[in-house]
Order: structure tokens, then sequence, then C-alpha cells
């Protein structure tokens, strides 16, 4: 998995030159600074709870462990977000309250006030941006297909006339029939509720391949892991952050200062190993890191 990340400095560049237009200037919070009233703020610093909405099917980003606790990637960068939060505010104690979602139902939690944010592997479109806000960008993904190892198909190239599941209403999906569109591959896509039931097709053969993003797909739990393979083409950039409220933007400012002292504090490698299979981040994601350590 690895090598998945080791993009060329070519794209490192172009993407650092874009994301310096999108990361908001991220200040530390002061406490001369005033809250609106209307700020996601205001009943956190008031009741002491932050509530976080969190998928059980996004290994290695967020998932459930045994004790049905919340664990991964994003998990753990929110948990510091927390902490930062709870310091920023002079709280005495910040409790999380854990609100389960799914990927249908994620953006509308944060959307209704069901939930203050949501920590999982969402990737920001200007769609989205109409319903719901994010934070600074804290992962960068592509999209793969996920195939049968004696399927004799070796790229993506080679899913002409084969049937492609994907989840619906993900960028994923959108990928796919705008890559298909652009090779002019006449596939039929078959669209599914979630991860599970596309690994399920998959592996049962009423599909050949499952469109999703890499680390999704290798963090999927299935029958046999030998009897799939990853084909080697990256189909699109996926830009992962935080979901928040539209509009709100002292709960973003204290969302971004949280994000940005943990950037500097030089602890990304640690995390991204934990959760990557112990390897290291590629150009891509180092760029990401480096753009992230926004000054106070």
């Amino acid at each position: 998995m690895q090598g998945l990340y080791r993009r060329g400095a070519g794209i490192a560049f172009f993407f650092a030159a874009v994301a310096c237009g999108l990361f908001a200037s991220a200040t530390a919070w002061s406490a001369e600074t005033s809250v609106p009233a209307d700020s996601r703020l205001k009943a956190i610093a008031a009741k002491k709870v932050i509530r976080i909405a969190y998928r059980a099917d996004a290994r290695p980003f967020a998932f459930l462990n045994d004790n049905k606790e919340p664990l991964g990637y994003t998990i753990d960068l929110c948990q510091q977000v927390v902490k930062s939060i709870q310091q920023q505010f002079n709280l005495s104690d910040l409790k999380i309250e854990w609100v389960p979602v799914t990927v249908d139902t994620r953006f509308s939690a944060v959307a209704s006030g069901k939930a203050d944010m949501e920590c999982g592997s969402s990737t920001v479109t200007l769609s989205r941006m109409k319903e719901i806000d994010f934070s600074n960008l804290v992962f960068v993904e592509s999209t793969g297909v996920l195939v049968s190892a004696n399927s004799n198909i070796h790229a993506f190239a080679d899913m002409a006339g084969k049937k492609i599941a994907v989840v619906t209403g993900t960028t994923n999906e959108r990928v796919v029939k705008e890559q298909l569109r652009l090779r002019s591959l006449d596939a039929t896509i078959v669209q599914v509720k979630d991860r599970d039931e596309a690994i399920a097709a998959l592996e049962s053969g009423k599909v050949d391949g499952f469109a999703s993003d890499k680390l999704l797909l290798a963090g999927a739990q299935v029958k046999n892991p030998e009897a799939l393979v990853m084909l080697p083409d990256d189909l699109s950039i996926e830009q992962y952050a935080i979901v928040l409220p539209r509009g709100d933007w002292a709960f973003r400012l204290a969302v971004n200062t949280g994000l940005a002292q943990f950037f500097r504090a030089g602890k990304t490698n640690d995390l991204f190993e934990r959760w990557f299979f112990g390897s290291r981040p590629g150009l891509l994601l180092e760029a990401l890191y480096a753009l992230g350590r926004i000054s106070d």
C-alpha cells in the first residue's frame, strides 16, 4: 500500500499551488474574539459536549472496534481537535458524544444539528458545500478499482463490457462515469447502498469490479484477501476534510486552529503509520501536511 501515495513531485507542486487557495487562515483563537450567538460553539461550551458523527464502514478512517468504540485516522485527528477546542475556550472538560451515521446521512446529520461535525472519509466538493461546510484538508486519496485476482483484468481500460459496483451518492460514482465517458469504455455501473454490499457482489461474481477510495478498498473486510487485487489506475484525487455546519465561521476557525496545531506538532507521520499499514506518507500527502501548518 505504501506505493499508492508516492506521487511525482510535479503533482505535489500542483496540489500545493491549488491548496494555497483552499486553506483559510487559521489564526489562534483569542479570548476577546466574540462568538456569534448562532454558532455551535455556544452550545458546545455551555454543555461541555461536542457531538461527532462517524461511520462504522470507513476503515481505516472511521470504524468500530470489537468494543463498539469509534477508531480510525480521522477519528484520532478529530479527538486532537476536541482537545484543542477545550484549551482554546478554557473548558474544564469537553466530552464527545458519538453519533452513528451512514454514507447517506453523514451530511444531513451535521446540517440538521444532530451532530456538530463528521469525522470519516468525506471528500470536499462544491455541490456538498451547498448543504454543509468543510475544515481545512486532512487527507488526500484517489479512486481505485478492486477486481478478482483471476479475472484477467489488469487496468481500468480492461473494464470494457464489465460491471462496476459503486456506492450510490459517492464521488467515486461520478468519477467512474466520467472516466468511462472520457475513455469511451462501455461498462455497466451497478449502484449499491454500501461497501459491504459491493464486496459481497464482487466476491459472488455479480460484478467484475468495485470502485471506491483506495484505502477504503484496502481496509474492506473480505473473505479471502488474496482473491482480490487493486488495479494500478488512480482515477481521481479525493480531498478529505472534517464536515462542519455551513456558515459557522467561528466553529470552523476553532476546528482549523486545532488542525494547524496538530500539523505543526510534527506527529503526522506517527498518525499515518498507525493506520496505514506502517507505511509513510508520499509527496502529495506531505504537501498537505506542510500546508496545514498554518501559523498563529
